[in-house]
């Protein structure tokens, strides 16, 4: 509870004398039960003349390693939390087993691997400032980055020589992914530079016995790297040398359990207490990354506008001008001519084709066929979907089938397509190619690579799979459904997305084209078609600092019950300046209030609102409220 949060003295036994060390899980007396907590420190006297005793050390193994003790409290600071909330996401629970096996007797791992020599850096010569970085990076610099890596790049290699770097200079590295397939990229490319056995994966999805186990390794000192999900951003590493993320922009760097940090910021904050490194890497930038480039935090390291024209694919939008005088059509048709065109030539050349559909499923939104009017569910009010050609409508939120479906508004029975899913998609696609293999990619099933002959590849954003010789054609389709969406950072995303899909098609002078289905006078198609994404994280970050939007300025969203939000918001002692926005509407009747205050002031909005919400918990009351610095979604 937040009025609990700051450490509490307890005297330690005799008989624990030697296993209390700090680091150790231990079971102490807590307003009359038995909790578990953390030995911080040892003291040979405290303030407090009465004190109870430890009544158990779980494990003699030291598990929470100082400075990820410091980090912690950094981050629970930051983000309004409570230091307890922020250590059940650093250390994973204890698995005795695990715990039980005997560890290796090495070295140091990071001394044991420095040699000092550099790295080849040829994989980074396309960019003027990567080998100057790579030498750094040995060196024992501290040099700060933010790459926007060209269209083909293989991304994992050229972390994979930042990391190499910085081990070859006696320190260690931590580096944070989005997901498990490119945790699998990144594994590959770290063993191939590396060797095995020189870095630990950390992954949620390694189960308890495999994650304690990588976790271990790195807190004994065993491995020198630690590469992972948002799980790995608390990573225990020796002598850290070098944090790094990739694709910072993708929502799943963000904690969903509170006090939901995210792994940008986190390994950020790491760099500044630890004295390390930082690589902050992705086809797009996002305005955080700008923010940090503005303020000269880090550098920019990218490649000269005659190296992204030669590795760029050929990038065109249907819905220009030009276009349109050609295919009158383009504007309204969902696959227009030039689609059709740059996919027949791309199989004719024996190339494959990547199809890119916002919408997983095959029909996920559907309309009366006369009216237009959107079907909803007779029940609920949520919206109609088909999960193939021959099955009934059924509801999206409660799963009702509604076989007799007739519109409330002309009474109409038949159904027509309002959002067209990667299901239907593949269908109508196998049946303008026959006899061309379609495949799909997406949340059932997601490919990690498809072979480089014709074939079709219809994937959702994310998961799209890498193509052996790279895609001869690759087709953004429905770009209003990531345009349109109701959210900050939505041309931000969009511009992502389509980014990732178009860096796996071959250059241009090799023949590969890339179709976005878009008005091309839009920024983000500008910028895609540019290859030019500091450009637009530029612009972006400069409106948001007009507008008074994150990152330009420090905002954080009180969620709850409305007589609840009043009286934390009450009991706040918020900072000079503080703006509040609101009320809105959130989920499940409850209500949203931001509070606004310049960057300067963020230590004192946090602060302030952690405050509010101890004393809350110190009077129990009884409607929670949910505290976010600075969350993904304002609106």
């Amino acid at each position: 509870m937040a009025h609990l949060d700051r450490p509490f003295d307890y005297l330690v036994p005799a008989d624990l004398d030697e296993a209390a060390r700090p680091g150790v899980r231990v079971k102490v007396r807590f307003a009359g039960q038995l909790v578990d907590g953390w030995l911080l420190a040892r003291a040979d006297a405290s303030e407090h003349p009465r004190l109870a005793y430890l009544e158990k050390v779980v494990s003699p193994e030291p598990v929470l390693a100082p400075e990820i003790a410091e980090l912690a409290r950094a981050v629970a600071d930051r983000y309004a939390g409570s230091l307890a909330d922020v250590l059940r996401l650093a250390v994973p629970p204890r698995h005795a087993r695990v715990e039980k096996e005997p560890a290796a007797a090495t070295e140091p791992a990071t001394s044991e691997a420095a040699t000092g020599e550099p790295v080849d850096p040829r994989g980074w010569r396309d960019y003027p400032a990567g080998p100057a970085y790579l030498r750094a990076l040995t060196a024992g610099r501290l040099p700060r980055a933010v790459w926007s890596a060209l269209a083909g790049e293989d991304w994992a290699a050229r972390y994979a020589d930042a990391v190499a770097a910085t081990v070859a200079g006696g320190r260690g590295a931590v580096v944070v992914v989005s997901d498990a397939r490119d945790l699998d990229r990144l594994d590959a490319a770290l063993s191939a530079v590396l060797g095995p056995g020189r870095h630990a994966c950390l992954s949620a999805a390694l189960g308890p016995a495999r994650r304690y186990r990588a976790f271990l390794a790195a807190r004994r000192g065993e491995v020198p790297v630690v590469i992972g999900t948002r799980a790995a951003m608390f990573a225990p590493v020796a002598r850290l040398g070098l944090v790094a993320i990739w694709d910072d922009g993708d929502d799943l760097h963000a904690e969903p359990r509170a006090p939901y940090p995210h792994a940008r910021e986190v390994l950020l904050t790491r760099a500044q207490l630890a004295g390390a490194a930082a690589l902050v890497g992705g086809y797009a930038r996002t305005a955080e990354a700008q923010l940090l480039v503005e303020t000269r935090w880090a550098h920019e390291v990218v490649a000269d506008r005659a190296t992204v024209r030669a590795r760029t694919p050929a990038i065109a939008p249907a819905g220009d001008d030009p276009q349109l005088a050609r295919d009158p059509g383009a504007a309204t048709a969902r696959l227009p001519s030039l689609a059709w065109t740059a996919a027949r030539e791309a199989l004719r050349r024996d190339a494959p084709v990547l199809v890119q559909v916002p919408r997983r499923g095959y029909l996920p939104a559907v309309s009366c066929a006369d009216c237009r009017t959107p079907a909803r569910c007779p029940h609920c009010a949520g919206p109609l979907a088909l999960r193939s050609a021959d099955a009934p409508p059924a509801c999206r939120w409660c799963g009702r089938v509604v076989a007799a479906y007739a519109c409330p508004e002309c009474g109409g029975r038949r159904l027509r397509a309002a959002v067209t899913g990667a299901r239907r998609t593949a269908e109508e696609l196998g049946r303008a190619f026959p006899g061309v293999p379609v495949r799909t990619s997406g949340r059932e099933e997601v490919l990690a690579a498809v072979p480089g002959g014709a074939g079709l590849v219809i994937a959702t954003p994310g998961a799209e799979p890498v193509a052996d010789g790279g895609y001869g054609a690759v087709l953004l389709l429905d770009s209003w459904a990531l345009l349109t969406r109701a959210d900050l950072r939505a041309g931000e995303e969009a511009l992502r997305r389509w980014l990732a899909a178009a860096a796996l098609a071959r250059p241009g002078p090799a023949g590969g084209r890339v179709v976005v289905v878009a008005d091309g006078a839009l920024a983000p198609v500008q910028a895609l078609l540019r290859w030019d994404a500091a450009w637009f994280a530029a612009r972006e970050l400069a409106e948001r600092r007009e507008l008074g939007f994150p990152p330009a300025v420090k905002m954080a969203s009180v969620t709850g019950a409305a007589d609840a939000v009043a009286d934390l918001l009450a009991a706040a002692e918020l900072p000079a300046g503080a703006e509040l926005l609101g009320p809105v509407p959130a989920d499940d009747d409850r209500e949203r209030m931001l509070v606004r205050v310049p960057r300067a002031r963020a230590a004192a909005l946090a602060g302030s609102l952690h405050a509010a919400a101890g004393t809350r918990s110190a009077r129990k009351a009884a409607d929670p409220v949910r505290l976010q610095i600075d969350p993904l979604s304002l609106f």
